[in-house]
């Protein structure tokens, strides 16, 4: 999807050396830092990355405030350069929308799914009463287990196999290359495979 044009310029962001002062603020923990960012940069994002992506309101909305949550938790990784945040944020927005943007496209496919095969639907065996218990077991078991993990082995692990996601999906996501995504989930695996129960 392409860019929409805005009559802000790139020369209209705030100057670096008052981004700064912000960005170091911020990272030193003062939340009322934070507020000024988004006042320089939200209803940018908002128009120019988010929403032209998504085309609806509340799930751009949705993804803005993902973008700024990424933010505040990312923020001691940003690194100052010569170059304003707003395109580290940028990025981030991106990444957002492409992702409600995917997800948006899973369910629609499962809806269609569900629409194509109403008779497999209504006429499949009926589960066994204690079949819902063994899977909620099971699924507590594996939450408990991704529980004990490193978050990176555990978000490779969720992206991979729980969300179906593919390896470049995935590799995009964790802002990792291919080669090294399946090292992580090599890793995470084995990991995995300590922690989870016989």
């Amino acid at each position: 999807m392409q860019e929409v044009a805005t009559d802000r310029a790139p020369s209209d962001l705030v100057p670096l050396d008052q981004e700064r002062d912000v960005i170091q603020r911020l990272k030193d923990g003062d939340r009322g830092a934070f507020a000024t960012l988004y006042e320089w940069y939200g209803e940018r994002l908002y128009r120019q990355a988010i929403l032209p992506r998504l085309g609806q309101r509340e799930a751009a909305e949705d993804a803005l405030r993902d973008t700024f949550r990424v933010a505040l938790e990312k923020i001691d990784t940003f690194t100052l350069t010569d170059r304003s945040i707003y395109f580290w944020l940028r990025r981030i927005a991106i990444n957002k929308a492409i992702d409600a943007h995917r997800k948006r496209q899973r369910q629609n496919r499962l809806k269609e799914k569900v629409k194509a095969e109403p008779a497999e639907v209504l006429h499949a065996p009926t589960p066994r009463p204690d079949r819902g218990i063994e899977i909620e077991d099971l699924r507590l078991q594996v939450e408990t287990s991704l529980s004990r993990l490193n978050d990176r082995y555990a978000r490779v692990l969720r992206l991979r196999l729980l969300e179906d996601r593919s390896r470049e999906e995935c590799a995009e996501l964790l802002e990792v290359k291919l080669g090294t995504l399946d090292v992580l989930f090599h890793r995470a695996c084995k990991a995995f495979r300590k922690v989870f129960p016989p």
